[in-house]
This record gives C-alpha cells, sequence and structure tokens, in this order.
C-alpha cells in the first residue's frame, strides 16, 4: 500500500468515525463502542504506517517495505 492509498484508507476509516459518533441510538453501545475502538485501531496501524514510511524515505531506503504493526504493538505507543 503507497502513501496515497493510505491517507485514503484514514479518510474512510475518519468518515465511518465521524458517521458512528453522530448517529442516534440504533444499535446497542456495545457494538458501537466495538465499532468506534476497531477504526481507532486501524487509524492507528495506518498512522503507524505512514510514519514508516516517511523514516525509511529520509533514511534513503524503500518506503514499500514498511509493514503493518500488530495492533498490540502499534496500540502500546506512547505518545
Amino acid at each position: 500500500m503507497d502513501s496515497e492509498q493510505i491517507h485514503a484508507k484514514i479518510e474512510r476509516l475518519v468518515e465511518q468515525e465521524q458517521s458512528l459518533r453522530s448517529a442516534g441510538p440504533g444499535e446497542s453501545a456495545e457494538t458501537h463502542a466495538e465499532q468506534l475502538r476497531n477504526i481507532s485501531e486501524q487509524l492507528d496501524q495506518c498512522w503507524d504506517l505512514l510514519r514508516q514510511r516517511r523514516a525509511r524515505i529520509d533514511a534513503g531506503e524503500n518506503p514499500d517495505t514498511a509493514e503493518v504493526r500488530p495492533v498490540g504493538e502499534v496500540e502500546g505507543y506512547r505518545q
């Protein structure tokens, strides 16, 4: 996945997140929370992948060697 594809995926995920947050009651709160958590995890993975690609470019390496890291690893980063 190249940087443009990653940005497009981030935009789709943000739209989904906004839609879920603005949606009225309908689904159970548990389902709603699970969907938001899943989107948040995917967003974190996408941003991490972009950072990896940029770091590889800055280091003169091939950005296509960057890989999506597991949620547990990405979620454990300190901000």
